[in-house]
């Protein structure tokens, strides 16, 4: 009987440059493309879920490219091992190839999947394929992790000019598909209806990667790439986003390709930062948690314009600008004196490219809890930085077209006294 490479799609949903499709595609046996919408993961989710919705589309478009073949992608539901002892009884499996991931959870799922298909004499190969630098890769010369991003960077890129990037053509094995059709299940079928936010679109052209560093500052110019849900997915390669942004004089833009690896290799060796400050010490800051300034953050009615822009545009698209990220981000922490980690959750639940690395990352920074951080005396603003960064107020009219009504709300507290009241209690629990 013939034997079967079962390819697990994961966070690499397309059928380019994908390392562990390549690598099942060039191998012996035909192969079987599954993804799995693992219940542990998507029964915590709201029902309308934008981010359900784009990996379905994104499967849909692997499945049209393999109809030629004869092939679809099966959709499963329910837990991964479970799925995979229900495939066990029902085709010869030789061998499970999918592709590295480093969040926690997924460790310990794939440390279950690995022990299960040992058990029945099959073998399980995972390979590197959502970024260029993995794990211990670009580790400093005693061979412990960087925790400040610029040296980190400088040796990421030294190691890229040596070795530059091998690109896989997974698109033109296709014909080493297996000709077989798959259960396919709707968005109902999954337990979901639709969110009513788009498929994510997103520009990389060589205008974005050169003017960006004149432009990512402004909210309203609209000059990201919007990149970061198809990388969070895989439906881009990052191989080919790094080879095009590394072709360009301005390194600015791959920088911040970098700063996504540098979280990346953070969570991998220090798993305990999604619920831990990095800086143990900061887990002594009294906060005050207040719940209805939370909802009213979340709501974008703090009173504050570029605040409520930022929160009500995240809530309407999935999406925030990352200078408006840092604002937001900055006001619960500091203004409100509310724990990064709801925050963290917050996000968690609305942004399409919620990637928990730098989404974790990026709390702690700017609570001043973390690697590489902001210090804890910076709070931004939010008056001040319309003044820099949207100074016409054409983030804010697009966003919050009431903020000159009397509706409106009052800004829920003042500037000075929230600054003064967040440096003393930051004071306190560091100098405690």
């Amino acid at each position: 009987m013939e034997k079967y490479t079962v390819f697990w799609f994961r966070r690499d949903l397309r059928i380019d440059d994908n390392a562990g499709l390549y690598a099942a595609l060039k191998g012996a046996h035909k192969v079987l493309p599954i993804f799995i919408f693992d219940t542990a993961i998507i029964h915590k989710l709201p029902q309308q879920d934008a981010r359900i919705e784009m990996i379905h589309t994104a499967l849909g478009k692997i499945s049209d490219a393999m109809k030629e073949n004869r092939c679809t992608v099966g959709m499963y539901l329910g837990k991964p091992k479970a799925v995979f002892e229900s495939l066990l009884k029902h085709y010869p499996i030789a061998k499970v190839i999918t592709n590295h991931d480093y969040e926690p959870y997924a460790q310990e799922r794939d440390d279950k999947i690995a022990a299960l298909l040992a058990a029945n004499g099959i073998e399980f190969e995972t390979y590197k394929d959502q970024v260029i630098f993995e794990k211990s890769e670009v580790v400093k010369d005693d061979g412990t992790a960087y925790k400040v991003y610029t040296p980190y960077s400088r040796k990421w890129l030294k190691r890229f000019e040596q070795e530059g990037i091998t690109h896989f053509p997974s698109e033109n094995e296709l014909h080493n598909l297996a000709e077989i059709t798959q259960p396919n299940l709707s968005i109902n079928e999954l337990g979901f209806t639709p969110s009513g936010i788009d498929y994510p679109s997103y520009q990389f052209n060589k205008k974005i990667i050169q003017e960006y560093e004149e432009t990512r500052n402004f909210p309203a110019v609209d000059q990201t790439s919007r990149t970061g849900a198809h990388l969070r997915f895989g439906t881009l390669s990052v191989r080919k986003m790094v080879a095009k942004a590394a072709k360009e004089e301005n390194n600015i833009f791959l920088k911040e390709l970098i700063w996504r690896e540098f979280f990346m290799q953070i969570l991998w060796h220090f798993p305990h930062t999604p619920t831990k400050c990095f800086k143990p010490k900061y887990e002594r800051i009294e906060w005050r948690n207040n719940e209805e300034e939370f909802k009213q953050w979340c709501e974008g009615k703090t009173g504050y314009p570029f605040v409520d822009a930022g929160m009500r545009e995240l809530n309407a698209t999935g999406f925030m600008h990352n200078r408006v990220r840092m604002l937001v981000g900055s006001f619960l922490c500091k203004h409100l004196l509310i724990d990064w980690r709801w925050g963290e959750a917050y996000f968690a639940e609305k942004l399409l490219d919620y990637e928990m690395s730098s989404n974790v990352g990026n709390w702690q920074w700017v609570a001043g809890c973390g690697v590489d951080a902001a210090p804890y005396f910076r709070i931004f603003n939010p008056i001040d930085q319309i003044k820099k960064f949207d100074k016409q107020h054409q983030y804010i009219q697009k966003w919050v077209p009431d903020y000159q009504e009397f509706s409106y709300p009052q800004p829920m507290v003042d500037h000075k006294f929230a600054r003064e009241r967040c440096l003393t209690t930051y004071k306190a629990a560091l100098n405690g």
